[in-house]
């Protein structure tokens, strides 16, 4: 069993049809708590990390053999917290990806506090690989807000058109899995990375390697 960590409901439809498409068989558990990220966003990610450890100890009292944390605010902190099973961050395999890319990231967010843990997990793949980067940060403004409210859509067509008016970048990362469907509706040659897919393969990586 994975366990995946939220901080919306909205993500459980996303990772059940990613499973679906791509890991029959995989077992899933979500587990979600929004006021993680609402502390999160005003206190900063270290504030919430007892209560990050608190979810990843009790999924791993539940069965799961790695859990998974989609929310890339806390991402760090889970990572951090070692419950004795596999925790990954949904967004690390999207950072390794842009550093692949080349050197020069643009990283799109619907809230600054994003930014920080994004950026530091990017300068983080670019020191694995060797490689040097610069990374741009640019706020959506207007698509968390969207989403919040329940207007996917409207989210990911701002988030389209942020990501069409970059220039002078070799990829460009949407660093909240919030923002994975404008991945479809952009027209920019740079390439746009998203999150989802590629976290949950390496969530099931994790459990077939476990």
């Amino acid at each position: 069993m994975l366990a995946l960590l939220h901080t919306s409901p909205a993500h459980i439809p996303v990772f059940e049809a990613l499973r679906d498409e791509d890991h029959e068989g995989l077992e899933l558990r979500h587990f979600v708590d929004e006021e993680l990220l609402a502390r999160a966003r005003r206190e900063g990610p270290e504030a919430v990390a007892d209560e990050v450890r608190a979810a990843l100890d009790e999924a791993v009292g539940d069965g799961a053999r790695a859990v998974l944390c989609t929310c890339s605010t806390i991402g760090g902190v889970a990572e951090a917290a070692a419950p004795g099973v596999p925790v990954l961050r949904s967004d690390r395999p999207m950072a390794a990806a842009a550093v692949a890319a080349g050197s020069r990231i643009v990283v799109l967010a619907g809230v600054e506090s994003t930014f920080g843990p994004t950026v530091a997990l990017t300068e983080d793949e670019a020191r694995r690989a060797g490689r040097p980067v610069e990374v741009r940060t640019r706020l959506v403004e207007g698509a968390w807000d969207r989403f919040a409210a329940g207007d996917g859509e409207g989210c990911a067509r701002l988030v389209a058109a942020a990501a069409d008016a970059v220039t002078g970048a070799d990829a460009i990362v949407l660093a909240q899995g919030s923002m994975a469907p404008a991945q479809h509706l952009t027209s920019t040659a740079i390439p746009v990375l998203s999150s989802p897919r590629s976290g949950l393969a390496a969530g099931a990586r994790a459990v077939r390697a476990g």
